[in-house]
């Protein structure tokens, strides 16, 4: 059976290794603002999931989170610490999902470097709120779903797929190898 990538002209598939890897990352995370973020990952069971805010994705491809450090995520995190986070930057582009491990600090120059004032919302007590630890992701496997050419040529060339009757699909995916 033939899949909708073998009905196209077109190659879309590329994976990204270094720089240009941690460059999507950043991309794809920075567009999506926030995430599905997945703890107590055990085979065959449901996993804890909650949406969250990325501060941060550094020059390695890390990703940080601020986060309570008397919250279920942290306890589930300092009992097993292989975390997923499941990025949408929009409806039909962006997609992003990062499987690696977590580390979990209180580090005050970090809280610092990543504190926003709409946390505020979460810490009453503000950047200095005994209760903010920080979350970093250590990125182990990542995969990418993207446009190539952004979601305007996209939508043309579905439409012109449409007319035409020949498969034109703008997407793109492939691994991320930070």
């Amino acid at each position: 059976m033939d899949s909708i990538n073998q009905q196209q002209a077109e190659d879309n598939f590329k994976n990204l290794e270094g720089k240009e890897a941690i460059e999507k990352l950043k991309e794809l995370v920075e567009k999506a603002e926030t995430c599905f973020f997945c703890s107590d990952i055990k085979t065959g069971l449901p996993f804890s999931t909650r949406p969250m805010a990325a501060q941060k994705v550094d020059a390695d491809g890390n990703i940080w989170f601020l986060s309570s450090n008397d919250s279920n995520k942290n306890a589930e995190i300092n009992l097993d610490p292989y975390v997923q986070a499941l990025f949408q930057g929009s409806k039909h582009s962006a997609f992003l999902s990062v499987y690696g491990i977590s580390e979990i600090s209180e580090d005050r120059s970090k809280i610092d470097e990543l504190w926003d004032p709409i946390m505020k919302t979460w810490f009453q007590g503000g950047k200095d709120d005994p209760r903010i630890s920080v979350i970093k992701v250590i990125p182990s496997q990542s995969y990418y779903w993207d446009t190539k050419h952004g979601e305007a040529v996209s939508f043309l060339k579905m439409a012109a797929s449409v007319v035409s009757g020949k498969t034109m699909d703008d997407s793109i995916e492939g691994d991320l190898k930070v």
